[in-house]
């Protein structure tokens, strides 16, 4: 037999016995993109999953909010499963599940916003977190890596009195990179070696904000 005939058999036989494992891997992993639980029945995390993914994901934790980090994305067209043809918008699909659905834009710095300040999304995002109607939320960005840690990181620092260093590592630990979780990247200095956890005086005047602004609405709606 010659030689480049047994050479195609075995590329045959390999692609036969890798082929499918890789496949269903790359279903299962595109499916449910980096899924992590945060909190447990509060927040969860995750890169940009399919329509099938993200259906079972709100199902199965009781998701009431979606957060999507991508600016370039500001309503993504989501796949009904791997290599699928079908595509829903992601608004489209909170809607019909019942969902909020917000965008938050935490790449997006206005003009003259340098590494001192605050990145608006900060104070944003805290404000859904301050809501309670808003739990459980689920926050994703694309790859669920970097603006989707930097703001969970924020959440810990906040929420469950984490030190940086404990936000720092839990970046490193879910594959933002060790030497990108530091102060070489712009982001982590802004979000995370800056952020100044709020005091409970804080909290709880932002708290009574957010219910006068609710009760505001509501007898607005009424007079109309």
């Amino acid at each position: 037999m010659p030689n480049w005939v047994r050479w195609v058999l075995g590329v045959m036989v390999a692609v036969v016995a890798i082929g499918p494992p890789v496949a269903l891997y790359r279903a299962q992993y595109i499916h449910a993109k980096r899924f992590r639980e945060v909190e447990p029945g509060r927040v969860y995390r995750s890169g940009q999953m399919t329509e099938s993914g993200f259906r079972e994901m709100i199902e199965r934790h009781g998701i009431k909010t979606v957060v999507n980090l991508q600016h370039e994305q500001p309503d993504p067209l989501l796949v009904d499963r791997w290599l699928g043809k079908s595509t829903i918008r992601e608004s489209e699909l909170c809607r019909e599940l019942g969902v909020r659905y917000v965008l938050l834009t935490p790449d997006v710095l206005p003009p003259g916003n340098t590494l001192d300040k605050q990145p608006p999304v900060v104070a944003e995002w805290l404000a859904l977190l301050d809501d309670e109607s808003n739990y459980p939320i689920l926050l994703h960005c694309k790859a669920g890596l970097h603006r989707t840690g930097r703001l969970t990181a924020i959440y810990r620092m906040e929420y469950h009195g984490w030190s940086q260093g404990e936000a720092l590592r839990e970046l490193r630990a879910n594959g933002y990179g060790f030497v990108a979780a530091s102060e070489s990247d712009d982001f982590v200095v802004q979000f995370i070696q800056n952020y100044k956890p709020r005091g409970k005086h804080e909290k709880l005047t932002a708290q009574a904000a957010e219910v006068i602004a609710r009760g505001a609405m509501k007898a607005e709606g009424v007079r109309r």
